[in-house]
């Protein structure tokens, strides 16, 4: 999202502001071929953003002067703060409760069970000796996550007391998250739901929710739960897909959620679908991508739109393809990337969409969430449903030489 957004700005006849509390956050060097996304910039500013009390007052003071239309982010962590900023500018975006209960796991459990939105069983707790005394209360295995990080972090499934201690502590020890901010002290426990896992892809605006599709995703990297791949549309059998598609929509509707495009995560289990997360912000991991190969619709696009206040162009368009899928490629060992063998094949394989991958001398880490990736491979099929197979096959023709450190 970080260089989806300002391109969708951009191509959308719009100029932007970027506001940051640490502009060496940003300063990594484009993918091969591109411009920076910050280079679009008409304005880049510094202010606290951590602290949104005297943060308010200061956009208000640059409101004034620059006269902004519109609050976006490209980060799960600012959410909440472009939600708050939006409402005490006058401008468009859903509600600050709306986007902050989403945004905390505990929070949006407690309101769609108050809703009667299917979810795991669950408990809240503020320290090890709770989560303990519910695990004995829910039962093994069990989800154990932090209620306010991304990308899959912390989040371990649990079979017995020894590994809920160590998720516990392990989740203790990270007491910021990655743009500085405190995280709540706070563990959430579920119940492991077994099935597989699909995501609701939405566009809500003036009242109403419109689905525009689902994605199927693949796991890996247990007890980490890594998202190795995904591929647009699911696979889905149709009473699977209307089950799901309902199911995310009475969650948004619950949550008070408008003027958002939101990534609803959904499990398939055999009792019926039930809700992982809503992500109030386009889907990660190249899924809004997929989605543009295959429909012509683009999320990000829609993302600047509602945020403008104005009605989303969800029309289709042909593309020539029928599905698109994207396989991520997930270090297991620790060290130094030397290379990555038989990328040239792939990168001219027949189909392939797009080739990302990490350069030589990289520090390697064993996956442990979605923030360790050393490249994607994304493939389409115009024929059918056949990409994610076509993107397991290439995945398997690239082989990573890592050195130890």
């Amino acid at each position: 999202m970080s260089r989806l957004l300002p391109r969708a700005i951009r191509e959308g006849g719009h100029e932007f502001t970027f506001l940051t509390r640490d502009l060496h956050h940003y300063l990594r060097s484009a993918p091969e071929g591109t411009a920076h996304p910050l280079l679009a910039a008409r304005n880049v500013l510094t202010a606290e953003t951590n602290d949104v009390g005297p943060l308010l007052p200061e956009v208000e003071r640059l409101h004034g002067a620059l006269g902004f239309d519109g609050v976006v982010t490209s980060c799960d962590y600012y959410l909440p703060t472009v939600a708050r900023i939006a409402a005490r500018l006058g401008l468009p975006g859903p509600t600050p409760e709306a986007v902050e209960n989403a945004c905390r796991k505990d929070t949006t459990r407690r309101v769609l069970g108050e809703a009667g939105v299917p979810g795991p069983r669950f408990a809240v707790c503020a320290d090890r000796a709770e989560a303990e005394q519910a695990a004995r209360e829910l039962g093994f295995p069990l989800v154990v996550k932090p209620v306010d990080l991304c990308a899959g972090m912390y989040v371990r499934r649990v079979d017995d007391e020894r590994e809920l201690s160590e998720a516990c502590r392990a989740i203790a020890d990270f007491p910021l998250n990655a743009r500085g901010q405190l995280r709540a002290p706070v563990l959430l426990l579920e119940e492991f739901l077994d099935g597989p896992e699909v995501s609701v892809e939405t566009v809500s605006f003036d009242g109403t929710t419109q689905v525009v599709g689902v994605t199927d995703k693949s796991l890996g990297g247990a007890p980490a739960f890594i998202e190795t791949g995904h591929m647009f549309p699911a696979a889905l059998a149709p009473a699977d897909l209307e089950a799901a598609q309902d199911t995310a929509v009475r969650a948004i509707k619950a949550l008070g959620l408008d003027s958002v495009v939101a990534h609803t995560e959904i499990k398939l289990t055999a009792a019926g679908p039930r809700v992982v997360e809503v992500n109030p912000r386009p889907a990660g991991n190249r899924i809004t991508e997929l989605i543009r190969h295959v429909t012509g619709l683009d999320l990000a696009a829609a993302c600047v739109d509602v945020a403008l206040g104005r009605t989303p162009d969800l029309r289709r368009r042909a593309t020539g393809l029928r599905s698109a899928a994207v396989g991520f490629l997930v270090p297991d060992t620790a060290g130094t990337l030397e290379s990555i063998e038989g990328s040239t094949q792939v990168r001219g394989a027949q189909g392939v969409l797009e080739v990302q991958l990490a350069e030589p001398g990289r520090t390697v880490k064993a996956a442990g969430s979605n923030n360790e990736y050393l490249g994607h491979v994304m493939a389409g099929d115009a024929e059918g449903l056949g990409a994610r197979a076509r993107v397991e096959t290439l995945l398997s023709g690239l082989r990573p030489l890592v050195s130890a450190r």
